[in-house]
């Protein structure tokens, strides 16, 4: 799974289709702002809630994205542009 960001307009998009917060929100509304990188806070949080609802069924994705986000999404360049190959099988 290619997961590619803008930095200055904080889209995301998986595999080149653009990814909305809005039904990630709708689980867990951590930041009305949307996603955000390259830290511990609210956005990432949303980014990486969105992401493990593509991958998992939600109570697994629920249980995932924190680990998710603390091992994947904080770790990128705060406010820069990146693109990430995941290898979902590799996923807890």
């Amino acid at each position: 799974m290619k997961i590619r960001g803008n930095g200055s307009t904080k889209q995301v998009w998986i595999n080149e289709e653009l990814l909305s917060p809005e039904p990630s929100q709708k689980v867990v509304n951590h930041s009305t702002d949307g996603f955000n990188w390259g830290y511990g806070g609210s956005g990432p949080s949303q980014m990486a809630l969105a992401i493990c609802l593509l991958l998992y069924p939600k109570q697994r994705a629920l249980h995932e994205y924190q680990d998710f986000k603390r091992e994947v999404i904080s770790n990128l360049p705060i406010d820069q542009d990146f693109e990430i190959e995941i290898d979902e099988t590799k996923l807890s």
